[in-house]
């Protein structure tokens, strides 16, 4: 079987759905987070060290790696490899790390760009391509799926085509889940790059969710053998229906996870939501200057006298980031974009 381009281009946005008003309805009622509405990304920034690690475990489980949740949160949070595994499995972890945390950051944009999707595939690829240049870049060779009678397109003139009308077709889409279904079958059947196809397409499905302050989808306790052949559905007879079906379960799965966690956090501070950028400026600022204990106060005072903060919130913004330190620990400390051994170097001085 070889690629259909009617399958994309018999999509209409709005018009065909993969999705019915029912499946919609019933995700949108386990997804939301709550009624008031929050600035893009919020949600998923205040689960964001609980989103890498399921997200980064789950979807690197897909792809066969071997790493346990445990050993995946050890090496997310304490940079440490577990010993007996290949480094690629460590790589395939770490790259999805920062292409989530990527994904978080650009909450704001308005659009899915085509350099959004490249720049995801490039940091998912990051050291495992044999050419690095393939990473982030529409391929220009042929591919062919394993254990699957499915080719791909191997014209890189219509493979950038239909690459380029999938992202005008997905902007369009004003469902976030159809949008993330979409994404789902759509990356995933034209295998637009040498490699890391799947993996873009399943990080690429949490950007409409991400933005409009969704539950994530983290492909909690979906079996791979089961992935797989939906998968297989898809590419060769351009059926969506198991894939539909394993999406809706597994959104219910993840979505009972993080309600769970939300149900814990309370209410999130809205001076701090606004300040978030300068907070974090002045904490990894602090971090890597190596600033020791009895200076820290002061530091930050110089600090935040050097943003752009009104000045009746200065105070409530230093109280924050006082709070920020006094919860700062090894395991919290990637949210400043800090490394580990950074951290280990300040904290010797505390």
């Amino acid at each position: 079987m070889g690629y259909d381009q009617d399958f994309l281009r018999a999509y209409e946005p709005n018009k065909s759905y993969y999705l019915s008003p029912e499946q919609r309805n019933r995700l949108l009622a386990v997804g939301q987070v709550e009624a008031v509405e929050r600035p893009a990304g919020t949600y998923a920034r205040n689960i964001l060290t609980r989103l890498l690690i399921d997200l980064s475990w789950n979807s690197s489980r897909l792809e066969g790696n071997t790493y346990s949740l445990l050993e995946t949160k050890r090496l997310i949070e304490l940079g440490e490899t577990a010993s007996g595994k290949d480094v690629a499995e460590a790589q395939m972890i770490l790259n999805h790390k920062s292409a989530i945390e990527y994904i978080v950051e650009s909450a704001q944009e308005e659009r899915i760009t085509s350099q959004e999707i490249r720049s995801i595939h490039a940091l998912l690829s990051e050291n495992l391509l044999g050419d690095p240049a393939a990473s982030g870049r529409v391929r220009s060779i042929a591919v062919a799926i394993g254990g699957s009678t499915y080719v791909p397109l191997e014209n890189p003139q219509v493979l950038n085509e239909c690459f380029d009308l999938f992202v005008e077709k997905v902007n369009e889409i004003n469902d976030p889940f159809e949008q993330s279904l979409f994404s789902i079958v759509h990356l995933s059947y034209l295998q637009a790059f040498e490699d890391v196809n799947k993996r873009t397409a399943r990080l690429v499905a949490n950007i409409p969710l991400v933005r409009e302050n969704l539950r994530p989808l983290s492909f909690t306790d979906v079996d791979q053998a089961a992935y797989v052949k939906a998968l297989l559905v898809v590419y060769e007879k351009t059926d969506i229906s198991l894939m539909r079906d394993l999406y809706v379960w597994a959104y219910h799965r993840s979505s009972q996870r993080y309600t769970a966690i939300q149900q814990a956090m309370g209410e999130p501070n809205l001076l701090k939501l606004r300040c978030r950028t300068a907070i974090q400026e002045i904490v990894r600022s602090i971090i890597l200057e190596k600033v020791p204990g009895e200076r820290v106060v002061d530091e930050i005072r110089e600090l935040l006298n050097a943003q752009n903060i009104p000045e009746a919130e200065r105070e409530d913004v230093f109280n924050l980031v006082e709070n920020e330190f006094i919860s700062l620990h090894d395991g919290n400390a990637a949210r400043f974009k800090v490394r580990p051994s950074e951290f280990e170097a300040w904290k010797l001085l505390q």
